[in-house]
Formats: structure tokens, C-alpha cells, sequence
């Protein structure tokens, strides 16, 4: 059974709390932590001062005076960032916005679905099935940025995959590659970001299912080169087509093993 959707008045309140003025109204202490009061405002002076990734911190003591909180509630609060990528600690040289990646993200999706696997399989087809509408969700795009190019670095990877499909041997490097490259014309890190995180995800679980190797790994080889042929025809149909095709294996595996269950 999955998790509930949050709240939207909630999630609200959340955004609210990290306002870009410089007198954000208070929470209510008794509703939260101390330490989730610092990270908020902590994240909250980064939104303020306008901060990017690399961009340094004010020193701990500086960092308690602006924000209001005590040394031990900033240190608890910069350990809990780091974790999540937010800030990055450099011992000897000071506190840095951090990374903002979606790493985070990856290992608990994928630890959430790892430890589903052999009770429940819907985690990982809810990963899959994202995977195949995001790249559904990007072809109009993708077809445009690649129609009447020529691509051979991606026409490598597609042709690399199928060389090793066709010696059952698996392809995780030029598959991400690949799908990563499809996307490099967008210039969207956040979409290369979410394909990327998803992918890890999959790949990170599959193992844990115990399956061979699929007997229709040549389909899913082929239809990475039916993807990038159209895309480079211009055919958005036929794009979207190779997609499904490319899906349908791992698809039709998880959907027979939720249906024994």
C-alpha cells in the first residue's frame, strides 16, 4: 500500500517558514524541535543572502549571532544539512552551501525499495514507471533538439548495447550515458538530475529481485537505437514508441511477480 500524499497546507507551511524576509514569522516552539528550528533558519539566511552552491558560510559564531540560535543547535543543524547536501563542511577552511543534489533522494528510494523487495515488487514498478514517464514527458523536446543532427557519440552507446545484449551481457554504462545524453540538448539539470537519480534507483534495486538475465535484453537494446533514430528523424511517435518498447521488459516482470504475490 503506498504512503499517503503530505498534506498540501502543510508542505505550504514549510515553504512559508523559509521566507526571503529578514523577520520570517515564528513556529510555535512547542510544535518543533529546536534543531528543526536552526535548520530552517539556517536554510532561510542561504535563501536571504541569495547563496549558491561553493558560496561560503559565516564562521559558527558569526552563524549564531545571525540566525539567533545557540553553538550546539548550529552544529546539530549543519550535520543534519550536510546529510542532505545542503551545506558541505570543509575541516580547516569553513562551511560551504552545498551540492543541493538529489542524492539524497536516491538512497532513500532506493533503501525503501530494497526493502520491499521479496514482499512487495510496487516500489520498484513506481520507480520504473516514473522512469518511462519522464522520458515520455521529455520527447517532444528531445525529438526537437536532435532532429537533423547527427550524434555519434550517442550512436556508440546504442551500438553498444546491442553488441552486448547480443553476448547476454548487461550494458549499465552506456545505458545512463545514453539517457543522460538524450537529454544534454535541454540543458535542464534538474531533468538530467531526475534521470539520473531514478536510474540509480532502478539499477540499484534490480539485483536484489534474483533475476537473470532477461531474455529480452536484445528488445531493450534495440529499442535505445529506435529512440535515437527517431529522435534524429524528427519522429516524435516513433520516439515515444522505442520508449514503451524500452520499458515493457522490466514492466511485464514486475507485473507478473505483483500478480503472484
Amino acid at each position: 500500500m503506498n504512503d499517503p500524499i503530505p498534506h498540501v497546507p502543510d508542505e505550504l507551511e514549510i515553504l512559508t517558514r523559509l521566507s526571503l524576509s529578514a523577520n520570517p514569522a515564528p513556529v510555535p516552539a512547542a510544535s518543533r524541535s529546536r534543531c528543526d528550528e536552526t535548520m530552517d533558519a539556517i536554510k532561510a539566511y542561504i535563501l536571504r543572502e541569495r547563496l549558491q552552491p561553493g558560496d561560503v558560510l559565516p564562521t559558527e559564531t558569526q552563524l549564531c549571532d545571525a540566525i539567533g540560535a545557540s553553538r550546539s543547535s548550529v552544529r546539530e543543524a549543519v550535520r543534519k544539512l550536510e546529510a542532505l547536501n545542503i551545506v558541505k563542511v570543509e575541516h580547516g577552511k569553513g562551511t560551504f552551501v552545498g551540492s543541493l543534489s538529489l542524492d539524497p533522494m536516491v538512497e532513500t528510494l532506493a533503501f525503501r525499495s530494497m526493502v520491499s523487495v521479496g514482499r512487495n515488487f510496487a516500489d520498484l514498478q513506481d520507480v520504473v514507471q516514473l522512469r518511462r514517464l519522464l522520458d515520455l514527458g521529455c520527447a517532444d523536446e528531445v525529438v526537437a533538439s536532435l532532429a537533423g543532427t547527427e550524434q555519434p557519440q550517442l550512436m556508440e552507446l546504442a551500438d553498444a548495447m546491442i553488441a552486448s545484449a547480443a553476448e547476454d551481457r548487461t550494458f549499465l554504462g552506456p545505458d545512463i550515458d545514453f539517457h543522460l545524453g538524450l537529454l544534454d540538448a535541454l540543458h535542464n539539470t534538474v531533468a538530467k538530475q531526475m534521470v539520473r537519480s531514478l536510474w540509480l534507483v532502478h539499477m540499484a534495486v534490480l539485483p536484489q529481485l534474483g533475476l537473470p538475465v532477461s531474455d529480452e535484453l536484445n528488445r531493450t537494446a534495440d529499442a535505445h537505437k529506435r529512440m535515437l533514430t527517431a529522435a534524429l528523424a524528427g519522429d516524435v511517435d516513433g520516439y515515444r514508441e522505442a520508449v514503451i518498447d524500452h520499458y515493457e521488459p522490466i514492466e511485464s516482470i514486475l507485473r507478473h511477480r505483483i500478480q503472484e504475490q
